[in-house]
């Protein structure tokens, strides 16, 4: 991806070296006990001490350089300033794989404008995988270009999805499940929204879907898919369950909403 003349060159330069900050720093704590572990809404949802310090990382990195520019992460929440540039992140996704132990999980980093992504960069440190998207630019991993598959009829399909926090919706996705694998190639719960996202935008995946997520799990993977080719849906709240996205080739992109079972 050749950005040596696009306006927005140096912010992917930012997001890169941050993320590239923050995964030596969880690379590097993946190898001690854990510290600080902690739930937050439920026993599903966790978060540790390097959940913060890659926060703190990331944060600092984004601080010192734009002061001016708005922040969201997971961890510290909303900070808006008077900039037109917001940054979305989640300094670790995936965290009950990472203390688990299970080397999936990744460092997700995507900057809007006017609501918009228009970057996305996810580290996914334990392959050493660097996915960056651009707007209107493409979609690469490790430096090489990246391209959804081909659609595939639904039944030759492989669809990764992810659950909820809350029991309830756990419930009602795990129940799901009996109507969408007989219809599907197979189903893939791998617990990294970001990598999921991402894994469609490399071809590893052919469709993705879930609610519950919220905006630093999909900004930056969902521009990286949208870039990639893949198209993505918003699955508003109704009946009582969270927001959602469902993303695929466009060509099934229908199929793979409607295995929400609320489309």
């Amino acid at each position: 991806m050749d950005l040596r003349n696009h306006p927005d060159a140096g912010l992917v330069d930012l997001a890169v070296r941050a993320a590239r900050a923050a995964g030596d720093e969880l690379r590097d704590r993946a190898t001690r006990p854990a510290e600080g572990v902690e739930s937050k809404s439920t026993r599903t949802d966790l978060v540790s001490a390097a959940d913060r310090a890659a926060d703190d990382i990331i944060r600092g990195m984004i601080r010192d350089a734009r002061p001016e520019d708005g922040l969201l992460t997971e961890e510290s929440g909303e900070d808006p300033v008077s900039g037109d540039v917001r940054w979305v992140v989640d300094p670790l996704d995936g965290t009950i794989n990472f203390l688990w132990g299970i080397p999936h999980w990744a460092v997700s980093i995507a900057a809007e404008r006017g609501g918009e992504p228009f970057l996305g960069v996810v580290l996914d440190p334990s392959r050493d995988e660097l996915f960056v998207g651009v707007r209107n630019v493409g979609a690469e991993l490790n430096g090489r270009p990246i391209r959804v598959n081909p659609a595939p009829p639904l039944d030759e399909a492989l669809v990764a999805t992810g659950f909820h926090y809350s029991v309830e919706e756990r419930t009602r996705q795990s129940a799901r499940m009996a109507d969408v694998v007989p219809v599907v190639r197979d189903i893939r719960r791998f617990g990294a929204a970001a990598l999921d996202l991402c894994w469609v935008a490399a071809g590893r995946f052919d469709g993705y879907f879930e609610r519950g997520v919220h905006d630093w799990d999909w900004a930056a993977g969902g521009l990286i898919a949208r870039e990639a080719g893949a198209g993505l849906v918003e699955l508003p709240p109704v009946g009582g369950r969270p927001f959602g996205v469902a993303v695929a080739h466009p060509d099934i992109l229908d199929d793979v909403r409607a295995l929400d079972g609320s489309a």
